[in-house]
């Protein structure tokens, strides 16, 4: 209710690309701080007593984490973990430094708990993440905290040039991610998500694969998992042909889904819980296509623990979410997981429903 309070009277009035960049700072800070952080994280996150998620050859201590988006430089894990988040996976990070889309680039959807974003992956560029995420992983609670590191084609960069882009960035972060993501479906770089394609999509996985592995052998460490995000928007078919090519070369896993572009609230992608049933259809149709031994990481839509654990029933093996941080505040990460952990939460029977936003072509 204090949040709810403070959302109402602060937040909704400001700017929400300011608001964000406003509570992001603040949990950088508190990050730096490490008494207070103790505290706080006894108060929201006490996950002593329970085993983790064993995935990434880690044990992550919670299933439920902070999605690709709210943290693009690596600037906050440390404070974001502390809030009671599993995992952190930061970016999307670009092997050229980019300001993003022009403003207003991010809007609230208050209706229906949603936000909708254009933003176009700004961000501080691949080298400079890199070198932040080295001086954290120097320092114990760096080293502590499961961080995915979620990659992206540099807006200048040619589509034909694209894998030697994704290449560059995974040699610089691969040796301090406990996974990568190869993010080809954020629909607000022109012409990203037609590397989904199978035929455009094998070269880049290749390329980023070859270059990550190349970067952790010298740096002494186990090859990087490399995992796909794929977009709520393509149908079935082409769903299972990038299930099937990740099988085929041997890769992690799956992250599903990105935001959709399929409303008409405006530009930009839409999450938040209007893709919670697609959500869930997509990563029941890739556990069935993967098999088993295959990591998925479930987004899209998670409000509540319910929700979280219709994800795992369906076959994720994490969850993550960023949109309910916004609406449900700072304890947010933390009810979710504890109820997971506990093997209280039971899954969501009937998906939330909402307005219409469009018909999924799925043949």
């Amino acid at each position: 209710m204090i949040y709810r309070t403070l959302f109402n009277l602060v937040f909704k009035r400001m700017d929400p690309e300011a608001a964000h960049h406003l509570v992001a700072r603040g949990i950088e800070c508190f990050g730096a701080i490490p008494v207070f952080r103790r505290l706080v994280q006894g108060a929201v996150a006490p996950y002593g007593g329970h085993s983790g998620v064993k995935v990434f050859g880690r044990t992550v201590p919670a299933p439920f984490g902070l999605a690709a988006g709210f943290d693009k430089n690596a600037r906050a894990v440390v404070g974001l973990t502390h809030l009671g988040f599993g995992f952190v996976e930061v970016g999307t990070v670009t092997a050229l430094a980019q300001p993003g889309n022009d403003q207003p680039r991010l809007w609230r959807e208050l209706e229906i708990n949603s936000l909708r974003n254009r933003m176009g992956f700004n961000n501080d560029g691949a080298q400079v993440v890199a070198r932040r995420l080295s001086r954290l992983r120097r320092t114990k609670a760096g080293r502590a905290a499961v961080i995915g590191v979620n990659i992206g084609k540099s807006k200048v960069t040619a589509v034909t040039d694209a894998a030697t882009d994704y290449a560059t960035s995974a040699s610089l972060l691969a040796p301090y991610a406990d996974y990568l993501v190869v993010n080809v479906s954020s629909p607000n770089t022109p012409g990203l998500r037609d590397l989904q394609a199978v035929q455009a999509l094998e070269p880049i996985l290749q390329a980023t694969r070859h270059a990550a592995n190349i970067a952790t052998a010298r740096a002494g460490r186990p090859d990087v998992p490399i995992l796909v995000k794929i977009a709520p928007d393509l149908s079935l078919t082409d769903i299972d042909s990038v299930t099937d090519l990740v099988k085929r070369l041997g890769l992690a896993g799956v992250v599903a889904v990105n935001t959709t572009i399929n409303h008409d609230l405006g530009p930009g992608g839409l999450s938040g819980p209007p893709e919670l049933p697609r959500g869930l259809q997509v990563v029941r149709r890739v556990r069935q296509r993967l098999g088993k031994d295959f990591v998925i990481i479930g987004a899209g839509g998670i409000t509540t623990a319910a929700d979280a654990q219709a994800y795992l029933d369906a076959g994720a093996t994490l969850v993550q979410g960023y949109t309910g941080f916004i609406y449900q505040g700072p304890m947010w990460a933390g009810r979710v997981n504890l109820p997971l952990l506990r093997g209280e939460a039971e899954a969501t029977a009937h998906p939330h429903q909402f307005p219409e936003v469009g018909a999924f072509d799925d043949e």
